[in-house]
């Protein structure tokens, strides 16, 4: 249920999902800025800017990524904010926050604060856009709801057809899964996926393959509606789901700097990576264990055949396996030839436990590998 006051108390899962936000736009601001003439940022679902404790909230987390980043001077393209707030008290709140930050942003930098809705300005933005026959600039969307209506599959898939967009959702699994058999909410539900198959879910007994299904789906729902690449995480409170995030993105660059936003953080059981089959891992790079790499690594290239490590490094860096880039090399693929389960071409490197551009690798799979059975 959202809150009745205008601000309110800030909970560790909201804390988990605004630090990786934080990570992101850190690595997201100065490749796009300084990429493209003009970026845009849009909270759909702004709240107030701050919570009761004094905290910042995700508009303000995500202006101060900016403010604070090393590299502000050297993002010449035009960046633009939009928050986007329904409830009159938490948008004139929000006013007032940003109004005392507003003079330390850079020239470059413009906000604007809409009293709206997320579909309604949206649908208006992209169909003006689409009567001028432009695209919508390089974008990240985060959609944070306090339920399940307002965020249509079709304004999404909209977003999504520009090939720059990316998505930050909330899906607010805990109440998807409480109402799924109700009545009043199936045309929310059918709105939020996209589709009505989301009603083979309620004859699901077993409550984590019910879950499983619902992930699935939207992630599918997500790919369908043009991200190539759907990555998600769970959030809790006391040992309880509250909710996931989903991000979609048609970058595999942005597939793997989401992913290292995420490992960066350690939750320690707050908040869980959960890849898009079926086990589970939690993040930390104190917890890594690269042998689930190394299996991930064998599954898809396991055979008698050469690969370039650009493509065993796009593998890494795409929504196939729960790992980064950062994984790979040192920490997988140096241990793997050490004892002897990957093969390098002496020819195509200079020293041994490197692998520059041009490096030929061979694993070797056997039956050995894949009794102990793989993340995915």
């Amino acid at each position: 249920m959202p809150p009745r006051t205008t601000t309110w108390k800030l909970d560790n899962h909201t804390l988990g999902k605004h630090r990786v936000l934080k990570n992101y736009m850190e690595a997201w601001l100065p490749i796009m800025s300084m990429t493209n003439d003009r970026v845009l940022f849009i909270d759909a679902f702004a709240g107030p800017g701050e919570y009761s404790g004094g905290q910042d909230g995700s508009p303000v987390i995500a202006l101060r990524a900016l403010m604070e980043h090393a590299a502000k001077d050297r993002m010449e393209g035009e960046i633009v904010y939009l928050f986007i707030e329904d409830d009159r008290n938490r948008y004139e709140h929000l006013k007032g926050v940003l109004n005392n930050i507003a003079p330390n942003l850079p020239a470059n930098c413009k906000h604007w604060v809409l009293r709206s809705t997320f579909n309604e300005t949206l649908t208006q933005a992209l169909d003006r856009i689409d009567e001028q026959k432009q695209m919508l600039a390089p974008s990240f969307v985060m959609i944070d709801p306090f339920g399940v209506s307002n965020t249509p599959m079709r304004t999404i898939r909209r977003i999504l057809s520009n090939p720059k967009s990316e998505v930050y959702i909330s899906f607010m699994y805990r109440e998807i899964n409480r109402f799924k058999a109700n009545p009043k909410f199936e045309p929310h539900l059918d709105e939020l996926f996209g589709c009505s198959n989301w009603r083979q879910g309620i004859a699901i007994a077993d409550t984590e393959e019910r879950k499983h299904f619902y992930y699935d789906l939207y992630g599918s729902q997500l790919k369908d509606a043009g991200a190539k690449y759907v990555l998600h995480f769970e959030l809790y409170e006391n040992r309880e789901l509250v909710y996931a995030i989903f991000f979609g993105t048609q970058s595999l660059d942005g597939c793997n700097k989401m992913k290292q936003a995420m490992w960066k953080e350690a939750p320690l059981g707050d908040f869980l990576f959960r890849g898009n089959q079926a086990d589970q891992m939690t993040l930390g790079d104190g917890l890594l264990d690269t042998h689930r790499l190394e299996l991930d690594l064998l599954k898809e290239f396991g055979s008698s055949e050469w690969v370039a490590i650009e493509e065993v490094t796009s593998f890494v860096k795409s929504d196939r396996t729960a790992f980064h880039t950062g994984h790979l090399k040192n920490k997988t693929l140096a241990p793997m030839e050490d004892k002897g389960s990957l093969e390098v071409k002496p020819e195509s490197r200079n020293k041994k436990g490197t692998y520059p551009d041009g490096t030929i690798l061979r694993f070797m799979s056997s039956s050995e590998n894949y009794s102990q059975g793989s993340l995915f």
